[in-house]
């Protein structure tokens, strides 16, 4: 059976691209204070589908299934929302566009230290690494010309290619076959033979003449760019890929170069990989910061939070017993029988007040026709039956995911995960490997800023923990684990509805917190890259500096319908260890713009994050 599956999913990799269905979006387009926005422009990008909002800042666009549309209003912050299979509706919130105030807000001390520079490293574009530490583009006391991932055009053959098209005042020389250099256009030099040559500092190492330098030292000359019609040795690294490429900066300045000494009288080249970084990164520990203390008057509490739940939940809890719920239940499943969360509502509280899974069971069986073809639904039954423990039912429901998205990188750990969890570790590894496999061949494009180190982290860790179930015991001494690089408490939350924005704290024994900002209107590219890679998920860790009781608060900001999210915390406690244990909790997101509790961690232990 196992092999059929595996050989299944394969197959469903030819559809590895989005449906072109047609469908009709609507919504309704306010403001941060619940206000209509009439004359919104709302386009197809890369189409001619055009509409506008009205009075009540409703609105409706025929668009397909990985097409994505564009709200754009003067003054108001652009918006674009890639369309999924699942979306019906959008009711986007329109904020402010302050980009032009930029300049001019205080921040107090502009100046950050080197430490706060490599912790900032990750989320601020403006931040590049050399062999003489991190630089802020915007403080540094130079010229900075600056690329970001989003800006660098992954047809470029090689570096070559890249700087000649997308940098001005720069003469590459050569070609990515045979190599070449760079120099920088300056009026003072007649020829390219009396120039010196641009050096290449990537990720922290200068690279000159095609070869690594470990220390600036003064030189002569470089050789010149050409000799005998051949050229002469290519201080250009061509081997770079330019798809690894994070950033790419020039730095022309003498205030930016003098470091370098003489190396650096050409100018340099400063490029950041992903690849050359991720293994360097360190952890960063982002909730001891200065005066973000919580004020636990304005975090809602759990009982506080129970209050706020459907009348027919508070009637079902005001049932003295199981035969009296079961009335109420008839009572009311008329009412709702259209509705897939009355069915997950009803089936938790049967499950969990009576342990009547029987009947519970029957609500789902009866109502599995209103989640089968909405992998958003099926996520949020899959998680439920993960939080009771029940991982077969769960692994059947991942698998119906799986068959709509076989083109979401979270249905391979999804899947991967669930197989693991009912034992079936073998398949579970072959899951990974075929992942792996897919990103190799092109068929699946990676995410190396957020959900590849989740997914190898999932990988290793199977690996390290049941190598001698995944392959022949004549293999085992063979098969490379790289040993694991955190030992603690990890946090992994999954979102069902990538739609989804809200705020996660992370609040310290000490009552400091950290704060993690998922919404378009703070983190736009993150939730863009999610779409497109197919993933909802991120992760936290917990090491060992600081004893106590952890506490993970949340602000839900809604899902752009009026449908309720399911978020999964999965906890590992001892994670990378053999007293490695999980749990799971569920929690049903409905109540926006609150800061409630979540659930609490005691550790002998910093939130770090990658």
């Amino acid at each position: 059976m196992g092999t059929r599956i595996i050989t299944l999913f394969t197959g469903l990799l030819s559809l590895a691209i989005f449906a072109q269905e047609q469908r009709t979006v609507s919504g309704k387009i306010s403001d941060g204070n619940n206000r209509p926005v009439e004359n919104v422009n709302i386009s197809v990008v890369g189409r001619a589908t055009t509409t506008v909002s009205d009075a009540d800042g409703k609105y409706q666009i025929t668009v397909a299934t990985g097409e994505m549309l564009q709200y754009s209003y003067v003054g108001m912050k652009t918006i674009q929302i890639q369309v999924e299979d699942v979306t019906r509706i959008l009711n986007p919130v329109m904020v402010p566009d302050i980009n032009e105030l930029k300049g001019v807000v205080l921040k107090g001390n502009t100046r950050r230290s080197q430490k706060d520079l490599e912790r900032d490293y990750w989320k601020d574009e403006k931040i590049i690494k050399t062999f003489f530490g991190y630089v802020d583009a915007d403080t540094s006391p130079g010229r900075v010309r600056l690329l970001g991932k989003n800006q660098i055009n992954p047809a470029a053959i090689c570096i070559l290619d890249l700087l000649r098209n997308r940098f001005a005042g720069i003469l590459v020389v050569g070609d990515c076959q045979i190599g070449g250099n760079v120099y920088m256009r300056r009026t003072i030099f007649s020829s390219v033979n009396n120039r010196l040559p641009m050096i290449f500092d990537i990720d922290g190492q200068i690279f000159s003449n095609g070869s690594a330098i470990s220390r600036p030292s003064p030189i002569n000359r470089f050789q010149s760019a050409t000799l005998g019609g051949r050229l002469a040795a290519s201080s250009a690294p061509v081997w770079i890929d330019v798809n690894n490429i994070k950033r790419i900066a020039i730095l022309d300045g003498l205030a930016n170069t003098v470091k370098y000494g003489s190396f650096g009288n050409g100018g340099v080249v400063v490029i950041n990989t992903f690849s050359g970084n991720y293994n360097a990164e360190k952890f960063v520990d982002r909730a001891r910061l200065r005066n973000n203390y919580v004020d636990e008057k304005e975090v809602v509490t759990k009982a506080q939070m129970a209050n706020n739940v459907p009348t027919y939940l508070k009637a079902l809890r005001a049932a003295g017993s199981l035969e009296a719920a079961k009335a109420i239940y008839t009572t009311y499943k008329m009412r709702y029988a259209s509705s897939p969360y009355f069915a997950l509502d009803t089936y938790n509280y049967f499950y969990d007040q009576w342990s009547a899974s029987a009947y519970a069971d029957a609500i789902i069986d009866d109502n599995y026709d209103l989640f089968m073809d909405n992998a958003v639904l099926l996520k949020a039954l899959a998680y439920c039956y993960e939080s009771q423990g029940r991982y077969e039912k769960a692994n059947t429901v991942f698998k119906d995911v799986f068959i709509l998205r076989p083109n979401y990188a979270q249905s391979y750990m999804d899947m991967a995960n669930s197989f693991r969890s009912t034992g079936n570790v073998r398949q579970a590894a072959s899951l990974y490997a075929r992942y792996n496999y897919l990103l190799q061949e092109g068929f699946m494009r990676p995410d190396t800023i957020g959900f590849s180190p989740i997914i190898n982290r999932e990988y290793n860790n199977l690996l390290m923990l049941n190598k001698e179930a995944v392959v022949s015991a004549k293999r085992v001494k063979k098969l490379y684990v790289a040993e694991e690089d955190f030992k603690g408490t990890r946090l992994v939350f999954e979102w069902n509805d990538s739609e989804a924005e809200f705020d996660l704290q992370f609040v310290t024994p000490g009552n400091q917190y950290y704060k993690w900002k998922h919404s378009l209107a703070e983190n736009e590219e993150t939730i863009l890259r999610e779409k497109q890679k197919g993933y909802a998920c991120t992760e936290y860790l917990i090491d060992d500096s600081l004893p106590g009781t952890w506490k993970v608060n949340m602000k839900y900001l809604g899902n752009k319908s009026l449908t309720p999210t399911y978020m999964k915390a999965t906890i590992y406690h001892n994670f990378g260890t053999r007293a490695q244990r999980k749990e799971v909790k569920v929690f049903k997101l409905t109540v926006k713009n609150v800061n409630h509790e979540l659930f609490a961690v005691e550790k002998n232990t910093a939130v770090v994050s990658r």
